[in-house]
């Protein structure tokens, strides 16, 4: 994005979060814009794709907090675009350098110059301020676009890891002309901003900010004899399968980055990221609470009450068997430890396995007469009493 890009878009607007939003509620906006716009869920929707691209370049911020942090420093400082000038600055122009306090490249700004801005906001700044009106005939390193991609998981892949094959489509070097747009392979370097990619934009106050090039479209280079596969702008679609290791033990929503995973670089450039939304399907048998797995089990009720040995599935292994205390009551949870999700460190969470006693809908003869007795056996008893003397003394 462009220097004017970061300071003048409101990003919280974005993804309609108030500033001081938390990294949780700035995390479920986007997944509901995410899921909301997504090109596969609006396909041909060429509105839908923009506002998509919109969302995940807020959330590319917003979601990182030294990103962000830089960006409500930048947003403080320039407000709707320009410099607020301190209590007793005056009317007149600016004439101090600007680039030294956010740590510029001359007079030792790495060492003293910063301050407690430290060097990411200095590179933000980096291209925003006008040193002298001329720079080198350089073209500058482009990184790569990020690549937003989603992946849908099977409740065990998820528990325990997967390699997933993702095909992916983005902007990369056109083979053609290789990068260069020329299709002889010789651009010329762009007269209108001397090959830096971006133009001063006069505001006012002894500095300017910058805009991407109109001519070359940021690039720093003109094509004199455009390559025919990519019209002259150096850059065509591709397509590529990447087999991506989706960590154990991931949650449904959660979003991965892969650092240099994403489109390639430009002259030299480094390639951006891809970020992968997992989804889950649910599991039959199975829920989840955090690290710990939950299954709800069925026992007879005389194996309720008079206790004995029940056998519990687990995810993926063998079955285990737990031992029912006699009286037990339905809905209670026991804990099997270890048998879980994989947590960070390698270790495993437990599963929780919930008592249900099933009632039988039909009955033999001789467990029909079985439980005729037992209600003789226990006439007399109440397990209602002492809800009613609750309620009267309520």
């Amino acid at each position: 994005m462009s220097t004017k890009d970061f300071i003048e878009k409101d990003y919280y607007k974005v993804l309609g979060v108030p500033k001081d939003a938390t990294e949780a509620e700035i995390k479920k906006a986007y997944r509901k814009l995410a899921r909301e716009y997504h090109p596969d869920a609006n396909k041909g929707n060429a509105k839908a794709e923009d506002r998509f691209k919109e969302i995940s370049e807020a959330n590319d911020v917003l979601g990182d907090p030294k990103k962000r942090k830089e960006y409500d420093e930048a947003r403080a400082l320039f407000g709707n675009g320009g410099f607020r000038p301190g209590p007793g600055a005056g009317g007149g122009s600016f004439n101090f350098d600007l680039g030294d306090l956010f740590g510029g490249a001359q007079g030792g700004g790495q060492g003293g110059g910063a301050g407690g801005f430290g060097g990411g906001l200095g590179d933000v700044f980096g291209g925003l301020f006008n040193r002298g009106g001329t720079t080198g005939a350089r073209t500058q390193p482009r990184r790569g676009q990020d690549i937003d991609t989603e992946v849908t998981l099977s409740f065990t892949e998820a528990i325990e890891g997967a390699t997933v094959p993702l095909r992916m489509t983005s902007q990369s070097p056109c083979k053609a002309c290789s990068g260069t747009g020329d299709k002889n392979g010789t651009p010329r370097v762009c007269p209108t901003c001397v090959g830096t990619g971006q133009v001063a934009r006069g505001s006012g106050g002894g500095f300017s900010l910058t805009d991407p090039c109109p001519d070359c479209k940021g690039r720093g280079l003109i094509a004199e004899h455009p390559c025919m596969e990519c019209s002259g702008s150096g850059r065509a679609k591709s397509s590529r399968t990447m087999q991506v290791r989706i960590p154990a033990g991931v949650t449904d929503g959660q979003r991965i980055r892969l650092r240099g995973k994403g489109a390639p670089g430009e002259r030299g450039g480094p390639a951006g990221d891809l970020y992968v939304v997992v989804h889950v399907d649910a599991h039959p048998v199975f829920g989840r609470k955090g690290d710990n797995l939950s299954v709800t089990v069925p026992v007879t009720f005389t194996e309720a009450a008079l206790g004995g040995d029940i056998k519990v599935p687990t995810l993926g292994g063998p079955s285990l068997t737990l031992k029912l205390p006699p009286g037990t009551p339905n809905g209670r949870t026991m804990r099997a430890r270890g048998k879980g999700a994989v947590r960070k460190d390698g270790t495993r969470g437990d599963l929780l396995v919930t008592v249900e006693v099933s009632v039988p809908k039909d009955l033999s003869g001789k467990a029909r007469d079985a439980l005729e007795a037992y209600r003789e056996a226990t006439e007399g008893e109440d397990p209602r009493a002492e809800l009613f003397e609750a309620a009267k003394g309520a």
